[in-house]
This record gives structure tokens, C-alpha cells and sequence, in this order.
């Protein structure tokens, strides 16, 4: 953990400030690990029928009837750590058609089987190759913090996210994501989850320019297959107007778990 925490710092210290992208992903995570030596494997896709028009920076994919998806590979190394793989990002755009947006890693740490505990937390680790299409700078990173509580039959979980470009801590961009979920007896789940962006932490965003988006999602697993579904609301003119997001696992273990993650 003190390896950890070194690793996150210094990201920090050399930190990034990502420019506003599509997001490939949009999730949030409950610290659910694969079971070690296990592969698992997750489909992100997501729709934006009326989004922002305007690109980010001078040939970036729009956000507006663009569609954005991923492949996610994660693999169990121990009952404390689950390593990842977004390959390949793409994306579909009206104005570029489709093209490649890079890769990312990822490192999940989170208390052995949070899924079975009242109180969880961990912390993820991503770091991005981003295309030039995707965003300005080349490599940046995620650090996601976890929190969270199963209060049968509630969840309550926060990601506090910290994006960053490596150009300094005043440019850290707070993009925090909270999840606040049903769980019926019948094995589904409905959720409210909100993703913001209130800009880089030494000079926060207007309220008009902040993004702040509300989801409505149900979840279900059929067996070894979960699927998660929602449709977000924009609530701020900086943000998409809708979004439609879609996420096929498959647990390769076959252990049926919740798909918060």
C-alpha cells in the first residue's frame, strides 16, 4: 500500500489535466474483483442521440450522434488486486466516421470481497495512450477512489475521481461519480447514478460549465452474463443533452456478483 500511494503521488505531482473527451466508459465502480486466475471480460457501449456539437479542441471526436465503445479485459491476481485492459477504444463520429481512440491499463486494489461486506473501499489506477482525435495530451491518467456501503437491500457508492495530465496538482480535474441503487428480491437492481466534472481543483468551473449528468439504470445476471443499461440526463448546458449507455460481462468464474463495479 505505501508502493501504492507512492505511484499515485507522484502521478499527482507530475499530474494531468485531461481536455474534455467522450467517454468510453461509464461506470461506477463498486470494487467487485475478478476471483484470482480468473479472466473476466466487460463490453462498454454508450450512444449520445443529442450531445455537445462543438469538439473539445481542433479535430476532436464530437460528442453529438457519436457512438463510443471498449472492450475491457480484467484478470484476478490475487483477492485484493484485478488487473485490466481497455482494448481497443473506439469511437464513431459525424464528422470523422469511425477511428481508434487508444488504450488504457488499469489496477484495481480493493478489500477482499467487497461484494460481501457492508463497508468497501479500494482504489483504481488508470493510465491512457490516448489518438490525437481522442484528446490533446498523449498520456493521462485516472485515480478513482472508492467508497462505499451495502445497507441490504441499498448501495451507496462514491468514486471521488481525480483526473490528471501531468502538468501539475492545480490542474487535478475532479470528475466524481456516485452510485445509489435498489436491489430486489428478484435479482434485479435499480439505480440513480450521477457523473460530474467541476474542472481543475485550483480553479474550479463555473456552475455553467460543469458537467453534471443523472442516470436512471437497471442491472441483472443471467447466469455467468450481467448486463447493466441506463439513459443519462444533461443538466447543465456543458453537458450531453442524452446518453445511452449499455454494459455486457461476462464472468468467466461464473459466480454470480453484483454489477456495480
Amino acid at each position: 500500500m505505501r508502493t501504492l500511494a507512492a505511484v499515485i503521488f507522484a502521478a499527482m505531482m507530475t499530474a494531468p489535466r485531461p481536455a474534455a473527451a467522450q467517454a468510453d466508459e461509464i461506470q461506477v465502480y463498486d470494487g467487485g474483483l475478478a476471483a484470482p486466475g480468473i479472466f473476466n471480460l466487460a463490453l462498454h457501449s454508450n450512444f449520445t442521440p443529442s450531445g455537445v456539437k462543438t469538439p473539445a479542441f481542433p479535430g476532436a471526436v464530437v460528442a453529438d450522434r457519436s457512438f463510443n465503445g471498449v472492450p475491457e479485459w480484467a484478470y484476478g491476481v490475487t483477492d485484493w488486486f484485478e488487473a485490466g485492459l481497455y482494448l481497443p477504444l473506439y469511437t464513431r463520429d459525424r464528422n470523422t466516421g469511425w477511428g481508434l481512440d487508444g488504450f488504457k491499463l488499469r489496477t484495481l486494489f480493493a478489500v477482499p470481497h467487497a461484494d460481501d461486506r457492508r463497508f468497501l473501499y479500494g482504489v483504481n489506477v488508470e493510465f491512457s495512450y490516448n489518438a490525437k482525435r481522442w484528446d490533446e495530451t498523449r498520456f493521462t491518467s485516472e485515480v478513482r477512489p472508492i467508497i462505499g456501503w451495502h445497507l441490504e437491500p441499498w448501495d451507496i457508492i462514491i468514486n471521488p475521481i481525480l483526473d490528471t495530465s501531468y502538468d501539475g496538482l492545480e490542474n487535478l480535474v475532479f470528475a466524481p461519480a456516485m452510485r445509489v441503487a435498489y436491489n430486489f428480491e428478484s435479482g434485479w437492481a435499480l439505480a440513480a447514478e450521477e457523473y460530474a466534472d467541476y474542472g481543475p481543483l485550483g480553479h474550479l468551473s463555473s456552475g455553467s460549465e460543469q458537467a453534471h449528468q443523472l442516470y436512471g439504470v437497471v442491472n441483472h445476471t443471467f447466469g455467468s452474463m450481467e448486463v447493466e443499461a441506463g439513459v443519462g440526463v444533461g443538466l447543465t448546458d456543458a453537458t450531453d443533452r442524452v446518453t445511452v449507455k449499455l454494459l455486457l460481462a461476462h464472468d468467466f468464474n461464473k459466480r454470480p456478483r453484483r454489477l456495480v463495479k
